[in-house]
């Protein structure tokens, strides 16, 4: 990766989230029952979705890219952080880690763009139900969900090649219990200041402006609902606005904490617990806060078990 008088890294060190033996078998369960969730969950969700016609809608097509970026998104990280947890060398080679690092950042940001898609649904729906058929077509449906692809690619682009540019020697245990960009970036050779303004200008793209218009989103969304008669309906999306915009705070908080602030020298413990909350808790906790709790899904469900 790089020339001088050290040797190029070829294989990283991963320290994980703790050296003590026993804590490390307590997190190895913990993390195998969330990824097992989240695994399941996603994969439910995309079976349910595809054979049963009543989920055809705009609302249950942008899920299911939701859950397939899920699945991309915690299959990179969790199985083998599952393995490292049960190993002494805790080893990824820089080919392994590259490939970590882009499966990663292009599930993420992805989902990222799509959260914010979903919003911009549910704002259709409940601030423009006349308009809400010619609004959302089917057409403007793949083309919502093919940006936020392509928007994921781009950014991942970007932050892979200045982060993977720089050149790694000598150095090669990360404090971290997968390769992501700022854990590696502390262990480049050479200057981070472009690469560190890269993750930041892409942060604001990514991160900045989807959650922005979530919250405008949102915003109009509840003054719709206060002007609504029915209490009954204003508890139901009062109920689901707070249980997804808990995803939206857990997601994109943890995301711009760790992305869109100076790059310090060292990774601390408190940087490894909340990259947690968007690397793999958001893939098991969205299946269950978008789908699983929606009756239109459970009828699927049961239409399903009774096949």
């Amino acid at each position: 990766m790089g020339e001088g008088n050290q040797t190029s890294v070829f294989e990283f060190v991963l320290l994980g989230l703790s050296q003590d033996p026993q804590i490390q078998i307590l997190l190895f369960c913990v993390f195998l029952v969330i990824y097992l969730l989240s695994i399941f969950g996603n994969l439910l969700i995309i079976l349910l979705i595809q054979v049963d016609s009543q989920l055809h809608t705009p609302m249950y097509f942008f899920l299911k890219n939701l859950s397939f970026a899920d699945l991309c998104f915690s299959t990179s990280i969790v199985p083998q952080m599952l393995v490292h947890f049960l190993v002494k060398k805790k080893t990824i080679s820089s080919t392994g880690c590259s490939i970590q690092i882009v499966v990663f950042l292009l599930a993420g940001c992805t989902e990222c763009a799509l959260l914010a898609v979903m919003s911009y649904d549910r704002y259709v729906a409940v601030c423009k139900p006349l308009h809400y058929s010619t609004i959302m077509t089917q057409r403007a449906c793949v083309q919502l969900a093919t940006v936020s692809w392509i928007s994921g690619a781009v950014v991942c682009s970007v932050d892979s090649a200045f982060t993977l540019y720089l050149p790694y020697q000598g150095r090669n245990v990360i404090n971290h219990y997968f390769c992501e960009p700022p854990a590696l970036l502390k262990l480049a050779s050479g200057d981070t200041y472009n690469a560190e303004i890269a993750l930041f200008s892409m942060g604001v793209i990514i991160l900045l402006a989807p959650v922005s218009l979530i919250l405008i989103s949102y915003w109009h969304i509840i003054s719709t609902v206060i002007r609504m008669q029915s209490g009954e309906g204003r508890l139901k999306v009062f109920s689901t606005c707070g249980s997804h915009l808990t995803v939206v705070v857990l997601y994109y908080g943890s995301g711009i904490f760790a992305y869109m602030r100076p790059n310090s020298k060292m990774m601390n413990e408190k940087d490894k617990v909340i990259s947690v909350f968007y690397s793999v808790m958001t893939s098991m906790l969205n299946p269950i806060i978008y789908s699983l709790r929606n009756k239109d899904v459970k009828g699927a469900l049961r239409k399903l078990a009774g096949r």
